[in-house]
Formats: C-alpha cells, sequence, structure tokens
C-alpha cells in the first residue's frame, strides 16, 4: 500500500505517454485527457489486429497529440521517446487481453504483457537516473488476477490475494507483481489500477457485449458460453478513463486502485438486456431473445468477478456517471450508428474458427 504523505502532485494534464493508445481502453484514456485535461500525449502503439486507430481520429488533429508506431518491448525506441519528450507519466495499456486467444497462444502474452512491461520499468528507470525528478508510472491492469470468487464471496478490493487462472490473466499478474517491485527495489513511482469489465464504444468485435450486439443486428444466433451462470462486473470505459486519470494525477506512489462500476450481472442477464433493448431499437427482429444459443464452456472459465470501488470513490472522489442500464443502450446505439467500422472486423472474425479451446481438444 501506498504512503500518504507520498501522494503525487502532478499538475493535472501534464505531458503523458500512453502505450497502446489506439486500444479500446487506451484511446478512451486519450480522448480523455486531451479533450477534458489539457494533456499533451504521445501515443505508443504496435498497431495489432486489436487496435483501432480511428477511435482516436477526433484528437488526432490536436497539436497535442503525436502518434508513434512501435513495440513496447523495444527498449531503443522507449529511450529516445523519453528523452524526447521527456513526460511526467507512461500510462501503461499496451497489452494482449483476450482470455480465448490466451488459451491457443500464450507465448504471445507472455512476451507482451510480461516483457513489455519490464523493458518499459527499465526505461523509465534509467532516465529517471541523476534526475531531480521522476516520472510517473502507472500500470493499468484487469481483475482478473485475483481469480474467480464465489456467489457469497466479497469483492476484490486493493488487498485480494493474486490467483490466476488463465494465461492471460497470469500474464498480467506478473507484470503486476513487476511494477510494484521496481517501485520497492528501485523507487519509481508507480500506481496500479484493476479494473473490471470494460464496455462501450470502439470496444473491438471479439468481447462479449459487441459479439452479442452484432450477432443480434445480424439476426445469427448469440454464443452464450456455458449455461451463462458466470458473473461479471461492468464499467463503462469513459468512466473507467476518468478514474484512470485521476488515479494518474492524485493516486499516492505504491499504492493499488480497483476500479469497478458496481454492476454485477449474469452473462445470460447481460444477453436477454441487450436482446431488450435491440427489441426497442430494432423492432423489426424482434424478439431477439429468440437468437440466444448455449455454446461450449472455455476450460477455466472463472465464475464470478466483482469490485468493491469504495477506496477510490473515497481516496479520488471517483463515481462513475453511468449506470448499467444507461451505459448498455448509448454502447448499442453506437454500435447501430457505426456499422461501417465493424461490419469488416466482424466478417473476418466470424471467417476462423473458434478461439478458447485448445485446453480442451
Amino acid at each position: 500500500m501506498g504512503d500518504p504523505s507520498s501522494r503525487s502532485r502532478r499538475r493535472e494534464g501534464g505531458k503523458v505517454l500512453v502505450t497502446g493508445g489506439c486500444g479500446f481502453i487506451g484511446s478512451a484514456v486519450i480522448r480523455h485527457l486531451i479533450r477534458d485535461k489539457g494533456a499533451e500525449v504521445v501515443n505508443l502503439d504496435l498497431l495489432t489486429y486489436a487496435a483501432t486507430p480511428e477511435a482516436i481520429e477526433s484528437v488526432a488533429q490536436s497539436d497535442r497529440y503525436a502518434f508513434v508506431k512501435g513495440d513496447i518491448r523495444d527498449r531503443s525506441l522507449v529511450a529516445s521517446l523519453l528523452e524526447e519528450h521527456e513526460p511526467d507519466t507512461v500510462m501503461h495499456l499496451a497489452a494482449e487481453s483476450h482470455v480465448d486467444r490466451s488459451i491457443d497462444g500464450p507465448s504471445t502474452f507472455l512476451e507482451t504483457n510480461i516483457m513489455g512491461t519490464f523493458t518499459l520499468l527499465e526505461a523509465v528507470r534509467a532516465f529517471d537516473a541523476g534526475r531531480s525528478s521522476r516520472r510517473r508510472f502507472h500500470h493499468i491492469s484487469t481483475d482478473e488476477v485475483f481469480g474467480s470468487l464465489s456467489p457469497t464471496d466479497a469483492p476484490f478490493t486493493e488487498t485480494s490475494p493474486y490467483q490466476p487462472n488463465s494465461p492471460y490473466s497470469a500474464s498480467k499478474a506478473a507484470s503486476d507483481h513487476l511494477v510494484r517491485a521496481w517501485g520497492e527495489t528501485y523507487g519509481l513511482d508507480v500506481v496500479t489500477s484493476n479494473c473490471s469489465n470494460n464496455y462501450g464504444p470502439w470496444q473491438f468485435p471479439e468481447k462479449m457485449i459487441p459479439v452479442m450486439t452484432i450477432a443480434a443486428v445480424e439476426a445469427r444466433p448469440l454464443p452464450v458460453y456455458g449455461t451463462g451462470e458466470n458473473v461479471r462486473d461492468w464499467l463503462h470505459v469513459e468512466d473507467h478513463a476518468r478514474a484512470l486519470a485521476l488515479v494518474m494525477e492524485k493516486g499516492r506512489t505504491g499504492q493499488t486502485y480497483a476500479i469497478g462500476g458496481n454492476a454485477e450481472r449474469r452473462n445470460i442477464d447481460v444477453v436477454r438486456a441487450i436482446c431488450a433493448a435491440m427489441d426497442d431499437l430494432r423492432p423489426e427482429g424482434a424478439p431477439h431473445d429468440r437468437l440466444i444459443t448455449f455454446v461450449t464452456d472455455r476450460p477455466g472459465h472463472d465464475l464470478r468477478y466483482a469490485i468493491d470501488p469504495e477506496f477510490v470513490r473515497k481516496e479520488l472522489g471517483w463515481e462513475p456517471q453511468e449506470t448499467f442500464e444507461s451505459g448498455l443502450k448509448q454502447t448499442l446505439r453506437w454500435y447501430l450508428d457505426n456499422q461501417e467500422w465493424w461490419l469488416g472486423l466482424a466478417e473476418k472474425a466470424r471467417t476462423g474458427a473458434r478461439l478458447g479451446l485448445a485446453a480442451g481438444s
């Protein structure tokens, strides 16, 4: 836990190096930092399959935005960016994040999530050496590092033990530990945040809510894993972006912040909510719940995730602005209004074999 005396005194905005800024969460963070915080942002992104440069277009012409295509594992590139831009903060969001893909091909997750984080930490450590001020290293992680909750367990908090159950969550847990260790051993100004399931505009159509939404639009089966009893806590991506900016500006050095939406839902209930909303938005396809289809569960599918965000509320004054209902309806409208963006991506995803069954094959 952080020391109250070591609270960050960063000015609002400042200069921020964001890794993975063309990703779903990273792009929301960049839009918020530039539009609402007056920050200067350097976006380092390798533009892998899930990158969405279109999500940055609304701020890409700002004189406070710069884009660099590159790999976070490229130490010389990271060092050159630190030297050239001298950011106040490195916000580290670049990661492989799809559980099913991690089951089929874990090595990429270890290389990016572990070695990428190590490379960034070492570059920041070397850059700070001999300087009077330190960069803040804000590491963005997931609640999946804490494992699975039973229906009666209390939600995760900042002190929950680590019990990752997938290659993805294990790789993120390892990166969390590296960040903590580099703070304790080398004195880096580090903060970590662990979030619950994000949703909202621009989410790549391999995640649950866009998968179900697009299937409903196209009148195809809505594939629900197992019996749909798995529970997730849902957080609108723009609420998450606001929380991350607060952690960056006001968080205590060495502190972890658990960020959740207080919106636990069974997967089947989320799918039914999507169907009900689509009945209103696209009545010609109603009733959409006729499309719900149960499919083979993924190996090691965690039963329940939930976060208690009380600490970040009290410490930083953050409150989500969207309820699950308001955020879901806004998200569905966005997907309906932006079919030209997801149509090709969804078609490509459908042509491949289903992911995440390798362990059981």
